[in-house]
């Protein structure tokens, strides 16, 4: 299992736009990816599911993927956040 905390940096948070592109990444790879929330876990492959976070700028999540790609999957969802989503802010 790989672990990671990721801090959503963009100025929107974890909104739609972000949420899409965050489960469209997650639903390449055969691992289970799920975040973490104030204990709250969700599969990161569900748009709803991330969605129901609602995790504004600043929030820090937890991620947790297992699975035969879970190296890259993990890296993969890091870079995306630290990316802010290709968003500008």
């Amino acid at each position: 299992m790989r672990q990671a905390r990721v801090k959503l940096v963009n100025r929107l948070g974890l909104h739609a736009r972000a949420a899409s592109k965050l489960v469209n990444l997650t639903k390449t790879f055969e691992s289970k990816i799920q975040l973490t929330h104030e204990g709250q876990a969700i599969d990161a492959k569900s748009i709803m599911s991330v969605l129901m976070l609602a995790a504004p700028v600043g929030t820090e999540l937890d991620l947790g993927v297992t699975g035969s790609d879970e190296d890259a999957a993990c890296l993969a969802v890091v870079e995306l956040v630290n990316d802010r989503f290709g968003e500008d802010e």
